[in-house]
């Protein structure tokens, strides 16, 4: 399954930006490595804000939720992450159902 992720960064007051970059840094190399490894689709860092939009490709929920209580940033700044999840479909298969319906319909 494909799911859309749309991560917002902050961090706590007494965490320097130092220390954010130290934790942001061992994220970028497990997601890259994620990317290398098929599970990551591709993702995005969004110019200007502490923002980062992935495509993962999961088999089912639990997995994907397993990996992102595993993730570097979310054991030590999880607190102050927030996932937008939303679930994908293809358009390629969202296409052939609406064209299956409409033949359906017409016969």
């Amino acid at each position: 399954m494909l799911y859309h992720l749309d991560f917002q960064v902050e961090y706590a007051d007494e965490t320097s930006q130092a220390e954010l970059f130290a934790i942001w840094a061992e994220e970028a190399d497990a997601a890259l490595k994620a990317k290398e490894a098929g599970v990551v689709v591709d993702l995005w860092k969004c110019v200007g804000v502490r923002r980062v939009i992935a495509i993962v490709n999961v088999p089912t929920p639990d997995v994907l939720d397993q990996i992102l209580l595993d993730l570097p940033i979310m054991q030590k700044n999880g607190q102050h992450v927030q996932i937008q999840v939303t679930p994908l479909r293809r358009y390629e298969d969202f296409a052939a159902d609406i064209k299956a319906r409409l033949d359906k319909k017409e016969k």
